[in-house]
């Protein structure tokens, strides 16, 4: 499976983006898929997964600025963050876990920096 990321970018503090992975194979074939972060200097942090079913589950931090969805016509995942801060500079990583595959699949990131 083989992932792009896009929509990220600069954005002042208290704005929003939003972020999309496209899929190289149908979501038909794939369980969870999810969105990670990481900061500079920092390890790889979840910001929110979906399955299949669409059950969605979010950090305690993130919980009411992020959601988190699938477009499984389109083969999309997508991620909307708002109320940015500067701590929420980062580069974003769409994660794929397909049905019957041990492996995990991650796209290239797309880098989102808020400025304060």
């Amino acid at each position: 499976v083989q992932l792009e990321e896009s929509g990220g970018g600069l954005v002042q503090a208290g704005g929003s983006l939003r972020l999309s992975c496209t899929a190289s194979e149908s979501f038909f074939s794939i369980n969870v898929m999810a969105w990670y972060r990481q900061a500079p200097g920092k390890g790889r942090e979840v910001d929110g997964r979906i399955s299949a079913g669409e059950t969605i589950t979010y950090p305690d931090s993130e919980k009411g600025r992020f959601t988190i969805s699938r477009d499984d016509a389109e083969n999309r995942l997508y991620l909307d963050m708002n109320s940015l801060k500067p701590d929420d500079t980062a580069v974003y990583y769409c994660d794929a876990s397909p049905y019957g595959d041990h492996e995990d699949y991650w796209g290239q990131g797309t880098p989102g920096t808020v400025a304060s």
